[in-house]
């Protein structure tokens, strides 16, 4: 017969300020036990070691169960037992050594030291992001090689790590849009304080860091949730990945408090600077404050003192995200701008197949995105056949993240190609340079600083057979959307995500920081001039005016005061352009004085044909493939 522990009636309180609440905590008389299972008539906590023991939970009047499992200190394992019959691991487990089918291990996240006492958070305003999958980052794919690389994304102008989906997920690499265990940092990347390691490391370099979670879906292997409850998932909604998580349905409040809970944690136990949150269009709730909503309220309580920023990800581009939550928003800070991706990756391919149809790549387009934010704000759009977007009025330029890469739309490609692999190096540096010069907060996809070769393909390690088949006949189905991945040769040419060698050919040379050292220097030299250049660095849309050239070229302006003299930037992502006579107001010249060229996409030690000044006293003659920074002077010489 199993020996069994006393179960207490009540819990003695907690050490500490910040209660999770949920999961195994470990507290001065023992470790307190609890969870929701409304479903179960018995739950047991089954504790692992030498001997078996069974510890028996007291049920709550709500769903919950719980206990305190006395002298115990963390470092065990445990399983739940419900209703006699099988075991899960903890739905709140801070670690699970084996992966999302294993034991889960009690983690004591006060035994871990912090040094950034002094740490105040970030505000978005000056940020630059850098968006990074830890996996692939460096060989050895975990926390603690990824803390080596650190100080080189300081020095080169990097400000704020945005890491992909790091809960616990099946096999030995994934994404981490598959995770299961949302409380878990994955063991593929270290124990589990790896992250904490991480966290601190960046915090002592002046660097943020936020983390993408996804509270749209769970991944299919290694989900155990509705063993504990049928409540988790609801079918009134539909998702791209099957049932819509129940946020507004019956025992709503148990599954709200499950994943806001979890955004809480992510801030409080690991210190993050804040979250990007996945496909929030999948997240669904009618009822009088969003679930989104009250996540951003609740984990702006829990950082206090510290300042924290909440990304969207919103496929409609739907700016409730960043209303005001009086306004009957969300609340959140930024949300990432599909249009300004989508118009600058069909102005370097020349391509516009599947959701890049409405898009024309053409300096318009760009400079509307500089100007206003989003593209679409209520058109329709010819692609989903129906209107898209919602209106910009006075939401600052920091709330729409531009990128010309990130983790989707690399992999969207057949063999995962980079940018730098599909169009000539001077269109690409051009537009580059819009990008980073522009007042909205930049995003650089890893390795793209250099121009990584390396491919980033989409890979899932499953065990299952049949899922991993079913993942590769999604991936060939997703990708037939474009005509020139329909083809049967393409077909057949669409990577297995299983195959091991994905996930190897995804990572990261950083020898090519110096075998690609042109192309480094320039994404520096940027984001340095981005920092230091007053009137860039200040963000502000309102003291930015825009103008057509040409089909692909541009000028923007940026007026300074009293104090700062106007810049211009000159982009033309197509040929030599002369433009004589030149009766654009944008391109005159400051009163008494005129222009001179500060920065080139052309100096040749990025790899350039040399810097030529677009402008003489009869007009512009505006090199082809190239962007120029000018600023106005009243010295004649200059």
């Amino acid at each position: 017969m199993t020996p069994s522990l006393e179960s207490p009636i009540s819990a003695p309180p907690l050490l500490y300020s910040w209660r999770l609440g949920l999961g195994a905590e470990v507290r001065s008389e023992g470790v307190f036990f609890r969870v929701w299972a409304p479903k179960c008539q018995r739950v047991e906590v089954v504790i692992e070691g030498g001997h078996e023991y069974v510890f028996p939970l007291l049920s709550e009047t709500d769903g919950h169960f719980s206990g305190l499992a006395p002298h115990r200190k963390a470092g065990f394992l445990y399983w739940y037992r419900l209703d006699g019959n099988s075991q899960y691991p903890d739905p709140c487990s801070r670690f699970q050594p084996s992966g999302p089918h294993g034991l889960s291990l009690v983690v004591d996240p006060f035994s871990f030291t912090w040094c950034d006492v002094d740490w105040p958070g970030v505000q978005l305003p000056g940020q630059v992001i850098y968006e990074m999958h830890v996996g692939t980052f460096t060989p050895d794919g975990t926390f603690d090689a990824a803390i080596r690389e650190l100080p080189e994304l300081q020095r080169i102008g990097i400000t704020l790590i945005e890491l992909l989906p790091v809960a616990e997920f099946p096999g030995r690499w994934n994404w981490g849009y598959d995770g299961v265990d949302l409380y878990a940092p994955t063991h593929n990347y270290g124990d589990a304080h790896a992250l904490r390691r991480f966290v601190n490391a960046a915090h002592q370099l002046g660097l943020g860091v936020i983390l993408d979670v996804v509270y749209n879906h769970l991944g299919p292997d290694g989900n155990f949730l509705s063993a504990f409850s049928d409540d988790y998932f609801t079918e009134r909604y539909a998702t791209d990945w099957g049932a819509a998580i129940n946020y507004d349905g019956a025992n709503a409040r148990a599954v709200r408090e499950f994943f806001v809970r979890n955004a809480c944690y992510w801030i409080s136990e690991f210190h993050l600077d804040g979250l990007r949150l996945d496909a929030t269009q999948n997240i669904y709730d009618s009822g009088p404050l969003h679930v989104l909503a009250e996540l951003s309220q609740r984990v702006r309580d829990v950082a206090t003192p510290r300042t924290v920023v909440l990304l969207a990800e919103n496929e409609p581009q739907d700016l409730v995200c960043v209303t005001p939550i009086e306004a009957g928003g969300y609340g959140l800070d930024a949300m990432w701008n599909d249009d300004f991706h989508h118009s600058a990756r069909v102005a370097l391919t020349g391509r516009r197949e599947a959701y890049y149809t409405d898009y024309r790549g053409q300096a318009q387009e760009l400079l509307s995105t500089v100007k206003r934010g989003f593209l679409y704000q209520g058109q329709r759009y010819h692609w989903q056949k129906q209107a898209r977007g919602s209106l910009v009025t006075t939401e600052p330029a920091s709330s729409f993240v531009m990128f010309t890469e990130n983790h989707d739309q690399v992999a969207n490609t057949l063999q995962g190609e980079r940018l730098t692999t599909m169009t000539s190096p001077g269109r690409y540096r051009a537009l580059m340079a819009l990008m980073l010069l522009a007042p909205a907060t930049p995003m650089l996809f890893m390795g793209q600083e250099f121009g990584a070769s390396s491919p980033f393909l989409y890979f899932a390690d499953h065990t299952d057979t049949a899922l991993a088949a079913s993942v590769h006949k999604g991936r060939k189905e997703f990708l037939a959307q474009f005509p020139s991945y329909a083809t049967p040769g393409a077909q057949a040419a669409v990577p297995d995500p299983a195959d091991p060698a994905l996930f190897t050919r995804s990572k990261l040379d950083f020898s090519e920081r110096v075998t690609h050292a042109p192309l480094y220097l320039f994404h520096q030299d940027l984001l340095q001039l981005r920092r230091e250049d007053s009137l860039i660095a200040r963000q502000d849309r309102s003291r930015l005016d825009g103008a057509v050239l040409g089909p692909e070229a541009l000028v923007l302006r940026f007026f300074g005061d009293e104090n700062t003299e106007d810049r211009l930037l000159v982009v033309n992502l197509g040929l030599d352009l002369e433009y004589i006579p030149a009766p654009e107001p944008l391109l005159a010249p400051i009163r008494d004085g005129w222009w001179y060229v500060r920065w080139s996409s052309e100096d040749s030690q990025y790899g350039g044909s040399g810097i030529i000044k677009p402008c003489g006293p009869d007009g512009w003659r505006i090199p082809g493939a190239s962007a120029t920074f000018l600023v106005g002077s009243t010295d004649l010489a200059g």
